[in-house]
């Protein structure tokens, strides 16, 4: 996914600004320039603190080159910019520090890519290249204005159904497969592993968007958001154990309207508590994946959820999915199990421990780490019943969408939080 400052946004800005720290960088900057017909003049004497003085005065540009080398503490001065930046700067950052943790985290903060000095004109050339290719890009709303957004929520009835892992590996198949930009929601807000499954720190994005309901906007969530691959961006949290979740649930609400806007696919892990909680989360939900296992205790609680979503989420369409069957040890027959739930298992998910293993070593989901397991053929068919739902929902989506625009329950709600 995009940062806030990658999104493409040209209109009639500079098509580039510099802020440097010293003589010699500003000279390889201003050839550059130059030799791109751009004029030198926009590139300044002064780092990351002089550009966000000015650009909280003055347009953005399409492209902003920032020097570190005198920031104390560049990743909160980074975010001090995105505050001041208006959507469609691509930003890029140089700077003399050469750390792996430090680079890594600049390009989560949202950077196109971070320089070291002194700097080269040839790296500086290739890096405004990339900036101008991703502005010339098509735009992702351009290309799937008619294409229905589709939410679908992975519930586990009981903990080990592997709801966590199908819930990743579909967001991965969504992107990767089906080529739909993606956006992943992990709600388990203090023991998620969706950014485990893919070998990535959480960051603080879902922790501060519960603390500041009214921050969240399609500028924050594309900061806070962690990015897997081109096409999938995870927001996810490993809150500590002794900080409660306070919210009225309005903040999980305004994540799920804004990650209609910015993906085609939403893939929500749900703990089954949140429904008890916030039964509000469902209303946006196409799709309801209800993960199992073959055992009474799961029969008993795959009956509770599946009555729950009947009376509070009607509009979803519902697949069980029975996970970790073992065929040569079962607790509940197949038949035993859909007698006693009144509905038939939509898809039987084997049990495989070593593609489990396997991916947990190499920090993929299992359908990247182990494509042709049983598992991953699986969750690939999976993945592929709910696209073919999709169609199914598109009409009633938009139908809903409409309606929305005419009448909100929730307008009045929102209108609240913003004035807080």
């Amino acid at each position: 996914m995009n940062a806030p400052w990658k999104s493409g946004v040209a209109g009639t800005r500079d098509p580039i600004h510099a802020y440097v720290c010293d003589d010699v960088t500003l000279d390889v900057v201003r050839g550059v320039c130059d030799e791109n017909g751009w004029t030198q003049d926009k590139a300044y004497k002064g780092g990351l603190r002089n550009a966000i003085q000015s650009l909280s005065v003055s347009a953005s540009p399409q492209t902003l080159l920032v020097d570190l080398s005198e920031s104390g503490d560049p990743i909160g001065d980074i975010n001090s910019l995105a505050e001041v930046c208006e959507p469609g700067t691509i930003v890029i950052a140089m700077g003399e520090v050469n750390d792996v943790g430090l680079y890594r985290d600049l390009l989560m903060s949202g950077l196109q890519d971070y320089l070291l000095k002194p700097l080269s004109p040839d790296a500086l050339r290739d890096s405004f290249a990339n900036a101008q290719a991703m502005l010339n890009a098509p735009k992702h709303e351009e290309n799937n204005a008619d294409r229905a957004h589709i939410s679908t929520a992975v519930i586990g009835t009981r903990g080990g159904s592997g709801a966590s892992t199908i819930a990743a590996s579909l967001a991965w198949t969504f992107s990767q497969d089906q080529g739909h930009q993606t956006g992943l929601l992990d709600l388990d807000i203090h023991f998620g592993t969706a950014a485990l499954a893919m070998d990535l720190e959480p960051g603080r994005g879902l922790t501060d968007a519960i603390d500041n309901p009214s921050r969240i906007d399609a500028l924050f969530i594309e900061r806070a958001m962690i990015k897997a691959n081109d096409r999938l961006s995870i927001l996810s949290a490993e809150a500590p154990m002794n900080n409660p979740v306070l919210t009225d649930g309005s903040a999980l609400f305004q994540l799920q309207e804004e990650f209609r806007g910015a993906f085609e696919n939403t893939v929500i892990d749900l703990p089954r508590s949140m429904l008890i909680a916030y039964p509000h989360l469902m209303h946006d939900v196409n799709i309801a994946v209800v993960t199992t296992q073959l055992t009474l205790a799961s029969a008993r609680d795959s009956i509770r959820v599946l009555a729950w979503l009947k009376q509070n989420a009607p509009h979803c369409k519902v697949l069980v999915v029975a996970n970790n069957v073992q065929n040569a040890v079962v607790e509940i027959t197949r038949k035993d199990f859909e007698s006693t739930i009144e509905r038939k298992i939509d898809l039987m998910l084997p049990a495989d421990p070593k593609a489990m293993a396997q991916a947990a070593k190499l920090g993929k989901p299992v359908v990247e780490a182990v494509r042709s397991s049983k598992l991953s053929l699986g969750i690939s068919a999976l993945a592929e019943m709910i696209a073919g739902s999709s169609a199914e929902t598109a009409e009633a989506d938009a139908a809903a969408t409409k309606v929305k625009a005419k009448k909100s329950a929730f307008a009045g709600f929102k209108n609240m939080l913003k004035k807080k």
